[in-house]
């Protein structure tokens, strides 16, 4: 009821103020306590309390609890280290003082003890507004196992009378003030005008606001009319008429007020005569005032409509405007703002492709559902082209069998019923087979791979023919190819792939806000939900729950610094409290059902009443709901899901995730770049190319240390591609990544061509033996150049790397050779292998590790330019039977 109490109290002042024309002496405040016993289970965060505005939201303070952290935190005040989320009773006495003489402080005291202080804050109740219905505290709402037991406002008094409220004693100080509880404000609130008084006079009654107040200040006001004598000044108290004889000053009455007509009272309110004249009943419902004079209420204020949806202010009452074009949903309408608060406008996003809707994507083709529209994909699965050729059935080398080339490459059958494809980069791989001056010769190996007749060395459009070169705005680009004309943008990202790269476009996501007054500005989320009120939105934001508006997140494990506790008991790169399966390894946190338990631990994944295992179990469709269990063919696959097992539209044959409905196809397109040497000046930073749909990364730099990581996350893994150095120059680092959580913790497995020390001694000395690699990194110090050292050191370091595995053979990689490397790691188990060629360049061996259970698959490089990874494949396995492979090297 703590809100309840505080709007009556705030009423209770205006009173005051109204009758008794004092209305200066109400910042004569000096002095608030805030008392609070609650019970509070560990979760990520749980705000106990926060003294806010109803006009605009505006946050004065609040007090929250970081649960697993065992932190408090009060905002603009504190930071402590206390353990308050533990299911036990604690006690909080929040003392804030100096509001009117300065400076203001606080005291916080948890269970009885002072635990923290702060000193010279910036104005806090000061500029608290004083009207009514203008400011309110919040509370959490009483669960099962958390719950507010006891909360009070004491405004004026000393610590150790209102500690005493909580049990608490503490040592009354000489200094401390006589008065305590709402005694205390009212003294604070007339002290300067008693010298203007006759020496007795009845000064005030205590009206109807402050009787409903008994229950929750218990001892702090009788319920009476109060009187002053000027002889207890120097007692500074209240004298009870009862049991003091005190002359009185002749009361005279005001005129009585007319009696009621038409005008007395607002429009439909309720007039009464009574003998000092005419009484007013309450304002209608949506406005606010005292009868006689009523307001509109602004339900807009509280926001009650859906993101771009036009509120209208009526008198009384609101109403929304229709749902946004591609969202479908009522427009509503009401009066009051606990109303407005409480129904406000939802709007449902339209799926297009589901409807049928879809008709700007060509026949055949993928269509992609977005918020408030859609997007047309890739060709499906049997058809190649675009969306701009259309998408045609595949071709296939014979009758019976599919094309098994690239769309650009041109298959034949060979004698002896053999299929081989052309390649028109036969040296240099290039899976995706681009060619964009279809000469024959792949982009890849093509010098002049746009045939304008200026060679790429020197050609700014490489793949753009641009015989004037022109370029306007002197970027690394010519007009012909650059996405930003006039605006230098090297990167030239382009996050909506409208055509207009980032630096140039008002709007980078295509969600139809304006970058301006988008909170995601990369990231589409038309809903512009920001549950932390930070300026960012969920979408993006690091940490939702926390506010974080510098996004901060120093291991780059996606997970902003404020709320990373990197508390992970399964090991699987997902601390406790964002893990849906927080004791059992699931890296990939697969949730079919999306019930807020991850598939590993869930024992009926698709919600539809049959276990997966056990009795009357096991599902025949574990992904897709069908209760009946129907099977006509008796193979132990449901019909609904044969073909198809996560029913995703890709056929379990060519889906690399054939039980995971999120990942269809190896895709890079969308990476995280992670410097492992951000402070270090010796090189630049890498820069990758992503190809052919994202089974292609090209790093063209002589780099620091540096990463390039996909965003899907696995359990067990199989993971291989092509491996091949560009160029006859340098013989430094290159390999691939898998299990990564952070920036600290992954593996790594990197070749190096030759031997070499390091050229930078400090911290230690680090020298390269040739040959591969497999290393596990745990670093404490995180990206620098202790990990810098330690990746190029063959060998263990300390706190950083360990070295599970090396090639006994040290021999490097050879220039313009291509290597076929195939990983499987098995994270439940810690099972890693790692081949390289037919010829088994390499095998490592059965490796078994578990520093990290599972992550994500990405490229690395270290101090190595021109470096291709080429047609790139992961698949999802979590087999602990892994057969032996038949490995191919490729040299040309």
């Amino acid at each position: 009821n703590l809100p309840i109490f505080f709007q009556s109290l705030t009423n209770a002042w205006i009173i005051i103020m109204e009758r008794m024309s004092a209305a200066p002496y109400l910042n004569l405040l000096n002095e608030v306590f805030i008392l609070t016993t609650f019970k509070l289970q560990p979760k990520i965060l749980t705000t106990i309390f926060g003294l806010y505005s109803t006009r605009g939201n505006v946050k004065y303070f609040e007090f929250s609890v970081l649960g697993r952290m065992n932190r408090g935190k009060i905002v603009f005040l504190f930071n402590l280290n206390v353990q308050l989320a533990d299911g036990k009773r604690h006690a909080v006495l929040l003392q804030i003082k100096g509001l009117q003489h300065g400076p203001i402080a606080a005291e916080l005291y948890v269970d009885c003890t002072q635990v923290s202080s702060a000193r010279n804050l910036p104005p806090l109740f000061t500029n608290m507004p004083q009207t009514a219905n203008s400011i309110e505290i919040r509370t959490i709402q009483r669960r099962a196992q958390d719950f507010v037991e006891d909360s009070k406002l004491v405004l004026g008094g000393s610590v150790a009378k209102v500690a005493a409220l909580q049990e608490c004693v503490f040592q009354q100080s000489d200094s401390a003030s006589i008065l305590n509880g709402l005694n205390g404000l009212l003294l604070f609130l007339f002290s300067h005008v008693f010298f203007q008084l006759t020496p007795s006079f009845k000064l005030f009654s205590v009206w109807s606001p402050f009787r409903c107040l008994d229950n929750v200040i218990r001892s702090y006001i009788e319920c009476k009319d109060y009187y002053f004598s000027k002889s207890s000044i120097s007692g500074v108290g209240f004298i009870d008429p009862e049991e003091t004889e005190i002359p009185m000053t002749p009361f005279v009455p005001h005129p009585p007020k007319p009696q009621c007509d038409s005008t007395s009272c607002f429009q439909d309110v309720k007039c009464s005569e009574t003998v000092n004249g005419f009484q007013c009943g309450p304002c209608p419902a949506g406005f606010i005032g005292d009868g006689i004079r009523c307001t509109d209420v602004d339900e807009c204020q509280v926001s009650p409509c859906f993101p771009r949806v036009h509120c209208v202010n009526t008198s009384p009452g609101y109403y929304c405007e229709d749902c946004p074009t591609g969202y479908t949903g009522q427009s509503v309408h009401g009066i009051e703002m606990r109303f407005a608060r409480l129904n406000k406008q939802v709007c449902t996003d339209i799926d297009e492709c589901q409807n049928g809707r879809s008709s700007g994507c060509v026949s055949n083709s993928q269509c992609i559902n977005t918020m408030g529209s859609f997007r047309c994909g890739s060709c499906r699965s049997g058809y190649v082209g675009d969306q701009l050729r259309g998408c045609k059935p595949e071709q296939s080398c014979t009758n019976h069998l599919l094309n098994p080339c690239h769309t650009n490459a041109q298959c034949f059958m060979e004698r002896g019923g053999n299929v081989s494809c052309t390649d028109n980069c036969m040296f240099v791989p290039n899976s995706g087979q681009e060619d964009a001056d279809g000469d024959g010769a792949g982009d890849a190996c093509d010098e002049d791979a746009d045939g304008d007749g200026i060679l790429n060395a020197q050609d700014n459009c490489v793949l753009v023919r641009n015989i004037n070169q022109q370029n306007t705005d002197q970027d690394s680009y010519g007009d012909a190819c650059d996405n930003c004309r006039t605006a230098i943008n090297n990167d030239q990202r382009d996050t909506d792939n409208d055509g207009r790269g980032d630096a140039c476009d008002d709007d980078m996501d295509g969600d139809g806000i304006k970058n301006f007054l988008d909170n995601c500005q990369t990231y589409p989320n038309i809903d512009q939900k920001d549950r932390d009120n930070d300026g960012v939105g969920d979408a993006c934001d690091s940490c939702p729950d926390v506010v974080n508006p510098n996004q901060s997140d120093i291991d780059n494990d996606l997970v902003g610094d404020s709320c990373d506790t990197n508390q992970d008991s399964d090991g699987d790169g997902h601390q406790d409290n964002n893990d849906n399966c927080p004791t059992v390894i699931n890296s990939s946190q697969l949730d079919t059902d999306k019930d807020g338990f991850g598939d590993e631990c869930d024992d009926d994944d698709d919600n539809d009443g049959i276990p997966d295992v056990f009795l009357p179990g096991p599902d025949n469709c574990r992904l897709v709901a069908n209760p009946g269990q129907e099977d006509d063919n008796n193979d132990g696959i449901g019909d609904i899901c044969e073909g198809d097992f996560d029913q995703d539209t890709i056929i379990d044959r060519i889906d690399v995730c054939p039980e995971n409905a999120e990942v269809t196809l190896t895709d890079f397109r969308a990476y995280q770049t992670v410097v492992l040497d951000p402070e270090g000046d010796a090189q630049i930073d890498p820069n990758w190319v992503v190809l052919n749909q994202g089974m292609e990364i090209v790093q063209t730099m002589n780099s620091d240390p540096g990463l390039a990581v996909g965003y899907i996350a696995f359990n067990g893994v199989d993971f291989e591609g092509t491996f091949h150095v560009n160029t006859l120059t340098d013989d430094d680092y290159a390999g691939f990544i898998f299990g990564y959580q952070d920036s600290s913790s992954f593996y790594v497995v990197m070749w190096k061509q030759t031997e070499q020390t390091y050229w930078q001694a400090t911290p230690f000395r680090a020298v390269a033996e040739p040959g591969i690699q497999l290393k596990a990194v745990k670093s404490k110090t995180g990206p620098g150049e202790h990990l810098r050292n330690a990746l190029w050191h063959t060998g263990d370091t300390t706190d950083q790397v360990r070295l599970l595995w090396k090639d006994p053979r040290n021999v490097g990689w050879k220039d313009k050779v291509s290597y076929r490397w195939f990983l499987q790691h098995r994270p439940q188990v810690g099972y890693i292998r790692f081949y390289e060629g037919s010829d088994l360049v390499a095998d490592s061996g059965v490796t078994i590790d578990t520093t990290m259970r599972g992550g994500r698959l990405g490229v690395f490089c270290f101090s190595q330019e021109n470096i291709i990874w080429s047609n790139l494949k992961y698949r999802c396995n979590g087999k602990e039977t892994l057969p032996r492979l038949t490995l191919g090297r490729v040299e040309k």
